[in-house]
Parts: C-alpha cells; structure tokens; sequence
C-alpha cells in the first residue's frame, strides 16, 4: 500500500491522518514484520489492523555464500509456496540487490534458466520491496542499489513494478533514489515507450545478444514480436525523451553472436545516441546447448574501434548457483517448490 492508502485505511478507523505514515515508516523504513513492532501505534490500533490487515513476509528456503567474493544467493519462499530468487552483491560503492519481478519467465531466451518451466505468476510490489527488506534485514547489510534483473521480464510485469518503485523510492520508506536503480528489459517495446513518457531517472538496461534478426530471433523469441530495429528505433526514442543512455546488455555465446560484423552493427545501430554495451560471460546452464564465447576481448576492442563503450561484466558468485533461475531450478528438481 502506497502512503495515500495507508493514511486513507487509518482515517476510516477514525485514526489522524498522521497514522498512515507512521505505519508505512514501520513497513518500508524498518522492515516490520508484525503490528506488534510498531510500538508507536496504541494497542487497540495494532489489534484493528491485525484484523483487517496482513504483512506479506518471505521465508528464506536456501541461501548460498560465495567463498570468493562474499555474494550471497537467496531463495525464498513466498506465502503461496512458489519460490523466487535474489543476490546480493557487495562492490565498493555500496551493495546492490538483483530481484525477481515474476515466479517463473515466459520469454523463453534459449541461454537463461529462469525461462526453464515458464511463467507462473506475476510478484505484487509488496513481493518486489520484500525482497529489498528481507534481504537487508537477513544480511544486516544496507542496500543502496537495486537491479531488477532476476527471474521474469520487468515489463512484462509494469504496473507492479511502478508501485515498487515508488515505495522504493518514497523518503519515509527505503528512499533508494532512481539513479541507484537498474531495469532490466528483454525489449518489450511498449513498456519501453511507457517508461520514457514517464521520463524516470533510472537506468535502463536492454538485454540485446544480438544485433541482428537472424541470430536474436533464434535465442530470444521476443525478437519474432519485437524486431531489432523496432527496438533501436524505441531505444533512439527513450534516449531523446529522457536523455537518460541506455546500458546493453550482451551475453557473449560462443559462435552465435560474438563475431566482428556483429560488433559492427551494434556500433551502427547505436549511432546518434550513447550506449554502454555490457559484454556478459555466458553461464552454463544444463539445459542450453550454447556456450561461452571464446572471443570475448576481441569483440570488446572491435567496439571500442568504432568508439562504444564497451565492458565485460565482473563474474559474482562463480562457485554458486548465482546466475538467475539456476537456484530455483534445482529446488524444482529435489521435489517442487511447494515441498521446500
């Protein structure tokens, strides 16, 4: 509930309006996980909102630590018995958490895990903040940056993911500002379009893998709705709306998509606007017979040749399940999610 409906619900309990942000501060500033924390609030209100009211909670299924680098994946719970994933990722200017924006992924890119079962469900913003909070709170660690990059397609999930960041971003809650914040899309244009209109200072990551028809319609079948240049001409568009450049992400698969013409036509597709292509080293995963490219760095100088920036994405978590769907996935695999 946004800050208006709570201080709404608390003025038809005959409550001061001021009440309403009292609970929301509880909810989204402190991580409350029961009316009988907000010991600010009289012991007949806590008993009302008992009545009338739920907190939606997370429970955490399993939880893997990186001995490397310290990243942690979660797998938690939901109160349905699906199952989502998370990862915390600590860097030096702060630590980031990657979340889920739904139970499942129908858009069926050939090298992610997360599509492996299809879609179950959309997450409701409450489900989106708690994976913030859960994950602050289990941690002990302050989160200051949030990807939502995790399993399912943002977009495909847009108006719950409006209200989460605007929870996310309110200053009685959270307050984790735009700029701190990564969505991820695989190029459903229309929510492209939305995003810009709306003119919001996030960054705006597009999962590409390939510069041409061919090849991405092959390992991403959005492409076979949304062609490459219907979604360079919304990128173009974005950029001019929002001035905001748009960071392109780029799993580099072995012999599909890392050959030079490929980096050539990215560098002319991106012509007139700034981008940032983020060169990603494939993961493994069983079920996909495409592997990580071999050609990594001469890719990345071929697009530097034509002055793109271009970097290769630091490797988190290589010594556990941290790529998105693959925890999930093996849960699937020891018996379903609703028997963890």
């Amino acid at each position: 509930m946004t800050l208006e409906w709570l201080t709404r619900a608390m003025q038809e309990l005959g409550q001061p309006a001021f009440r309403g942000r009292q609970v929301f501060s509880w909810l989204h500033g402190r991580g409350a996980v029961s009316f009988d924390e907000m010991t600010d609030l009289s012991k007949a209100l806590r008993e009302q909102l008992e009545e009338r009211y739920y907190i939606n909670t997370l429970r955490v299924a399993r939880r893997q630590v990186s001995r490397l680098d310290g990243t942690v994946k979660y797998l938690w719970e939901l109160m349905d018995g699906n199952c989502i994933e998370s990862v915390l990722m600590q860097y030096h200017h702060g630590n980031t958490v990657c979340i889920s924006s739904q139970v499942g992924c129908r858009m069926g890119c050939a090298f992610c895990a997360s599509t492996v079962g299809g879609k179950v469900r959309d997450l409701r913003p409450s489900e989106l903040i708690d994976q913030v909070l859960f994950t602050q709170r289990d941690s002990g660690k302050p989160i200051s940056n949030i990807v939502l990059m995790g399993i399912g397609e943002p977009m495909d999930n847009l108006d719950n993911v409006l209200r989460f960041l605007a929870l996310v971003n309110h200053r009685d809650g959270l307050d984790i500002g735009m700029r701190h914040i990564s969505l991820s899309t695989c190029g459903l244009i229309p929510g492209i379009r939305r995003l810009a209109e709306l003119k919001l200072q996030l960054t705006l990551s597009v999962s590409l893998h390939a510069p041409d028809n061919e090849t991405r319609s092959r390992i991403m079948p959005v492409n076979r709705a949304y062609d490459v240049e219907q979604l360079f001409a919304a990128c173009h568009e974005y950029f001019r709306q929002t001035g905001r450049r748009i960071s392109f992400e780029y799993a580099m698969i072995d012999g599909v998509n890392d050959h030079d013409w490929q980096a050539d036509l990215i560098a002319e597709k991106l012509r007139g606007m700034p981008g940032h292509v983020n060169m990603i080293p494939l993961n493994d995963v069983r079920e996909s017979p495409l592997k990580p490219s071999r050609r990594i760095r001469q890719f990345q100088q071929r697009l530097e040749s034509h002055g793109v920036t271009a970097t290769v994405r630091r490797s988190l978590g290589g010594d556990i399940d941290a790529s998105c769907g693959q925890l999930r996935r093996k849960a699937m695999e020891d018996g379903g999610e609703k028997q963890l």
